[in-house]
């Protein structure tokens, strides 16, 4: 395939409002709608399309027409258009490239939309081409999500160069795109530039070495970002220098909220490199290393550096291999010194009940340790005994667990339950709220900015 300038050419040319639907997500209550529409969006859209001689997508239609329900109803604030491809409450024709040049035309003058989901579609690099464009033009668009769209490095790179002057975007997430280390590191030199984006989201990018340490570099000086998420780069070599430079970043960096790094192959020498560097860090508040290498030797580290730190408010472990050993490090310095620490999640972590019921008995002394997650290890009689009492006595709320004891033939057992600190990461919920703080406490705690 050609690159995306040469391939996205326009189509040669023929001769008191009710609540907003799943799609349409109303943002900052108290701004009002700007601006005068000529026509319904679905009109423009419909019309558009005939002019082009571009095939209608049945979906984006009836997404509109929802919204041009939602606007004369007087609906205000800020609207976050939902057009993933992942919506299982309506038939989806997933949006092309071509379906999405349509879209950007639109809503290139959309003053009253600030928010973009076309997650799960099949835009491409020619549609990314676009969605650069988009963010040229779109003075009001404040969040863009883009995940697992099919866009690779070149792709990457327009979007990435287009955030060198876009000064609303607050909210980019590149999740699932391979856009590679070539990729990752026009995000790195973006990053030198760009001085008002506040969460990137660049997990499961197929990120390299280079990109990643590119980042953690730019950002010991970039003062706008409050959110990373650097999940599952692909790295070689048994050094972890990454986590090397993103433990300097961090000694130098007093802004950054939330820090992901999932899927890095961490070992205890990485999480003893990121500790170190949090004597010295007076912001960070969440810490995600789940899904790595990190044994009860690496919980020496963490448990050390929460005797001291005053700021860490979400810890998650999960999927790593702390043992007894690990969990009961953590349950003394959760007893006797830490009181800023609000959730730990330590799900699938081979603990015993050992280990499980003293992180129980630090629920009772710590009030400030209000949430913890530990389905997928090894329960006994005595584990679900103490987190029933736990929530029996008040001491730790049903919706801030995963567990939920019952009884059987006089005997408590727990059930899982489907609370944790990022539920909704890669999918929404059918029904309810999708960003509901018992399934997504982490982001419930420790939020950044208005989107999700």
């Amino acid at each position: 395939m050609g690159s995306p300038r040469e391939t996205a050419r326009e189509p040669a040319s023929p001769s008191a409002p009710a609540p907003a639907p799943a799609s349409i997500q109303a943002r900052s209550p108290g701004s009002a709608l700007v601006g005068q529409r000529e026509s319904d969006l679905q009109e423009q859209y419909s019309n558009l399309c005939m002019e082009k001689s571009q095939k209608i997508n049945p979906f984006i239609l009836h997404i509109l027409q929802e919204l041009d329900e939602e606007i004369k109803k007087g609906l205000e604030g800020g609207i976050t258009l939902n057009i993933a491809g992942n919506n299982r409450l309506v038939s989806v024709e997933r949006v092309t490239s071509e379906d999405f040049w349509i879209l950007s035309r639109i809503l290139k003058n959309c003053l009253y939309i600030n928010g973009l989901d076309v997650g799960y579609n099949l835009i491409s690099d020619v549609g990314a081409y676009y969605a650069a464009k988009l963010l040229q033009k779109q003075l009001y668009l404040t969040y863009l999500n883009l995940m697992f769209n099919d866009i690779g490095p070149e792709g990457g790179e327009l979007i990435a160069k287009a955030l060198h002057k876009n000064q609303t975007l607050k909210y980019l997430r590149m999740t699932g795109n391979k856009i590679e280390n070539t990729g990752g590191m026009f995000f790195a030199a973006m990053l030198q530039i760009n001085s008002s984006l506040e969460k990137l989201d660049l997990g499961d990018c197929d990120l390299g070495m280079q990109s990643v340490i590119a980042i953690a570099t730019v950002l010991t000086r970039n003062q706008a970002i409050k959110a990373i998420n650097l999940n599952r780069p692909i790295l070689y070599g048994e050094q972890e220098e990454s986590t090397v430079h993103v433990g300097r970043m961090l000694k130098e960096n007093h802004c950054l909220l939330a820090l992901h790094m999932c899927k890095h192959d961490m070992k205890n020498s990485g999480i003893q490199q990121l500790c170190d560097a949090l004597y010295l860090n007076s912001s960070l508040r969440y810490l995600d290393v789940s899904c790595n290498k990190i044994t009860h030797d690496g919980m020496v580290y963490v448990a050390d550096v929460l005797k001291s730190n005053t700021t860490l408010e979400v810890i998650d472990l999960s999927f790593n291999r702390i043992e007894n050993a690990g969990a009961n490090y953590l349950s003394e310095a959760l007893t006797s010194h830490n009181r800023s620490l609000k959730a730990l999640s330590v799900v699938s972590n081979n603990i015993e009940g050992e280990g499980l019921v003293a992180l129980s008995q630090s629920m009772k002394t710590n009030l400030t340790f209000s949430h913890i997650y530990i389905w997928g290890n090894k329960f006994d009689e005595a584990t679900c005994v103490a987190y029933s009492h736990l929530i029996q006595m008040g001491h730790l709320k049903p919706d801030n667990t995963d567990v939920e004891p019952f009884v059987v033939d006089g005997r408590v057992y727990l059930a899982e339950v489907s609370n944790g600190l990022k539920k909704h990461y890669y999918w929404t919920s059918t029904y309810g709220e999708s960003y509901d703080p018992s399934s997504n406490a982490g982001f419930a705690l420790v939020p950044v900015g208005q989107q999700p």
